[in-house]
Formats: structure tokens, sequence, C-alpha cells
């Protein structure tokens, strides 16, 4: 606690008892010094203030006889701890005029809007379908340390630690030559931009290729944080259904300036859009001149076969916006992510991205490029297939026993299923009754721009262990027959 911050008004109408009181008080009732820490002793404080010492010794006597410290025997004050629950005291002495009203100031509210809630803990439970998650038991940790190490030694530290704004030379290659080929993607290093996860570069091209009052397409259900951002420019958000080949393309895209879209595994259906209505979406894009940002973020995590390529790579004329991420392969608290455009967009998002956090951090850019470079990342790539491929699998028997007749098993891979349960079935509810079972599920009225399915809900498996998952849909399962009658 800065105590020597206090600030004394020599010719104050209060004295500085009063003041020194005054400000001790409001410490404590904000929190600000823990229960746990003595006071500064009447010498200390004395001095820090610039007071006589029998200024301070009056203050720790009068707040003692309050009850407000309390005094232990040769150790000093401490705060008594019943006076912070028991003080109805205000916060701050300003009123009227003085007060800061911010219904003034605040010009947008992003807390109002709908959003995903994930539960804290996650792990506590014995079902934890959740989505977005990594587990554990397959990071490769002595790997990733060892990359760790090895970023922070004195010849590397040179290379991240100074301000110099441009991206880690060595992730940039590694993303150039080994990443964006394997889905199709040739791209020179100026077209590649490196961002905090992938929902930065959506907000940086939103900001950037978006006036307020344009008119941004979005799938319908779809990545709730896309709709939250084009909301906030403020765009004319347009909702665009769906069907078995993906977003649906006709004239609802005509008065579009830019859309998003997840073709390789469509959030959160997981549809995959096919190769012939990608051609569509790209041949209506022409005609009607707007943009599209592709959202790639489960690229790597095929395992059903040749992937349909990323519709970055058929477009031969810049419109696409490629986005993606290494959340999903190593962890969503990596934050990093990237983007790959025309050199025009990416020289404004690099100067934008200066003026929001300058860059993404260095030593993590350095470490994901060792990571990849010494083919650690190729071999948790293969080994989470696997598992996933396993647990897809196991998924699929699984539902097709317990809730028959829910999904269609996603095509590209991925780590999740959409589940469309009885159409009377809330899935709002059905999630208070699983949590109360240990069980972790997505209601997936969230994801709806207009008209909610309240009977759809997503289920993750990137995060629950192989041998929990028939026991945890039998239990999901046994919820839904008793609630609203079967499947």
């Amino acid at each position: 606690m800065p105590f020597h911050l206090f600030h004394l008004e020599a010719g104050s109408s209060r004295t500085l008892q009063q003041q020194i009181r005054s400000q001790l008080t409001a410490a404590i009732l904000n929190g600000n010094i823990p229960v746990d820490m003595a006071l500064p002793s009447s010498r200390k404080l004395s001095e820090l203030l610039g007071v006589s010492r029998n200024t301070v010794i009056r203050v720790y006597e009068l707040m003692l006889s309050e009850n407000v410290i309390i005094s232990r025997e040769r150790s000093g004050y401490y705060i008594n701890p019943e006076y912070r629950v028991q003080a109805v005291l205000p916060r701050s002495e300003a009123s009227g005029n003085d007060k800061v009203h911010w219904q003034r100031f605040l010009h947008q509210k992003p807390s109002e809007q709908r959003n995903i809630v994930k539960q804290s803990h996650w792990q506590r439970y014995s079902y934890p379908f959740v989505y977005g998650q990594f587990d554990p038991q397959s990071f490769p940790v002595q790997q990733w340390r060892e990359c760790c190490r090895d970023s922070v030694t004195e010849a590397a530290v040179g290379n991240w630690a100074s301000d110099q704004l441009m991206d880690d030379p060595m992730l940039i290659e590694h993303i150039q030559s080994h990443i964006l080929p394997r889905r199709g993607i040739w791209a020179k290093p100026e077209q590649i931009l490196i961002t905090v996860g992938a929902q930065h570069a959506i907000y940086l091209v939103s900001q950037l290729v978006l006036r307020p009052g344009d008119t941004f397409g979005i799938e319908d259900p779809c990545y709730v944080d896309v709709r939250n951002i084009a909301a906030a420019r403020p765009a004319n958000v347009v909702p665009i259904p769906l069907d078995n080949e993906g977003l649906i393309v006709d004239e609802r895209l005509s008065d579009c300036d830019c859309i998003y879209v997840t073709p390789s595994h469509q959030f959160p259906t997981t549809v995959t859009m096919t190769l012939e209505r990608r051609k569509q979406l790209l041949l209506k894009a022409a005609e009607d001149d707007f943009l599209i940002i592709e959202d790639d973020y489960e690229a790597e995590a095929n395992f059903t076969g040749t992937p349909c390529p990323a519709l970055k790579s058929i477009d031969h004329a810049g419109r696409v916006v490629y986005i993606g991420s290494f959340s999903k392969t190593l962890a969503p608290g990596l934050r990093l992510g990237y983007m790959v455009a025309d050199e025009a967009l990416i020289k404004e998002a690099h100067a934008l991205r200066r003026l929001m956090l300058r860059q993404a951090p260095m030593n993590n850019q350095r470490t994901v490029a060792l990571f990849i470079a010494r083919g650690y990342y190729d071999a948790l790539i293969n080994r989470q297939s696997l598992i996933y491929k396993e647990r897809w699998h196991l998924m699929q028997n699984v539902l097709a026993r317990h809730l028959p007749n829910s999904t269609n098993p996603p095509t590209f891979g991925g780590s999740s299923y959409w589940i469309e349960g009885p159409v009377e079935l809330d899935s709002r509810k059905l999630s208070e009754l699983a949590r109360a079972d240990s069980i972790l599920i997505e209601p997936g009225e969230v994801y709806y721009a207009h008209a909610p399915l309240l009977n759809c809900f997503k289920l993750g498996y990137s995060s629950i262990a192989s041998d929990r998952i028939e026991s945890g849909i039998d239990r999901l399962a046994q919820l839904i027959n008793r609630h609203w009658g079967g499947s």
C-alpha cells in the first residue's frame, strides 16, 4: 500500500488527524489494504506522510477505539476483519454534480450483448462436453517447456525483447511455408499478420472495411462474437441461413459489403461447405462486389479424408481475408492467430494493431516458431487427430444409441457435435439440469441472431476422456427423456 501517496492538504478545514483517518478508512473499505498485512508503525507512517509521530499515534488510538483496527501483541496494528463486513460507509465522498454520470460517456455497452458463457473450473465436472478447451493430458509439456526455455536465451531475447513492431520472421516463414500450404494457400510474407487470436483479426478487419451502417452478412447460427463485433461498429447485421451445403448463396448477399463464413467446419453446426457452393459464393462476391472473411478455425482438426481446400485457395481476386489460429491446436489461452490478405489490407491492419496493442507478444511468437520448426507441432496434430478421431467415432455411435436422429456426424472432423433435440426441448433448461448432474453442455440459442432454435445444443469432445463419453451421453439422454419425453 503506497501510504506516501496519501494527499494531505495543509490549508484544509479538516485537521491532519481527520485527513489521515479518512484516507486510511477509505483504503480499508476499498480493500486496498490486505487484512493480514500489518499497518506501518507510527514512526514509519509519520515519516512517509511528513507529519509528527504524535499525530499518527492519535489516529491509530482513535481507530483502535472504534474497532476499525486491532492490535496484536509484538506484531502491530491490523485491520479488524469484522469492520469491513459491517461497515456501511460510502466508498466515495463525492456527491451531486461531483459524481461521474457514466450514461453520458458510455456510448457503447458491450456488456449487454448476448455472449457465450463458459463455465469456470470445467475440469471439476465429471462430463465436460465443453467446446474450445484443450486436453492437458495430451499437451506436450516437455517440448513446449524446451521451446519456451530456448526462446529466452541471450541470443533469442535480442530478437524479440526490443520494441520493433514487426512480427517474428521465423513464425511468419513457418506459417507461409508450412501451415498455409496445407490449406492450399500460397502467400508472401507481407500478406501475413500475427494477431492476438482469430477474434482479434476479425475485429481488425471489421474496423477497417466496415463503415457505420454498412451491411455485414453472417451465417445463422453463427459465432457469437462476430455478430457482436459487427453490431458494435455499428453495422447492419444480416443473418444468412444455412442448408446441408453451407451458407445459402442468394439475393440476400447482394447488398452486403462484407460477409463472414466458416466454410470448412461451420460454427456451430459443423456443416462443411461444398466445393460447388464455395465457387458460387466467390462468383457472387465478384458480381456484387463484397469481401469475405474466412475463419478456418479448425483447419488442423481434419481426420475424415481429403479436406476441401480453403476458400482462400480458390480466390483469384483477393476478396477473401483468411483467418487462422493456434488456439484449437495448442491452447486457447495462448492467444495467437494470424490473418492472410492482400498487402493493402495487411498494411492498414498492421497500423491499426499498433494503435491497439502494438504487436502480439514476441516471446510467444518465437516459442511457437520453435515448436513448429522442431516438428513438435506436426507431432501434436497427428496425436490429436488420433484422439479426436477415436472420440468422433465414439460420439457418433453413442449418440446413435442414446439420442437417435439428433445429429449428423461432422464431415470435416473438428471437435464437436451439433445436437437437435425434441422440438419442445429448451437447451437452456437442459444445461441447468445437466450441470446439477456434473454434465456441461452449451445451449444453442445464443448462436442465433433473431429466432433461436431452443432445442439445439453443442457437445464438444476435446476435453472429455473417451471412457467417460458414453456414460455422460447416457445420463444426458435420461434427463431429456425424463423432462421432454424422448429424443
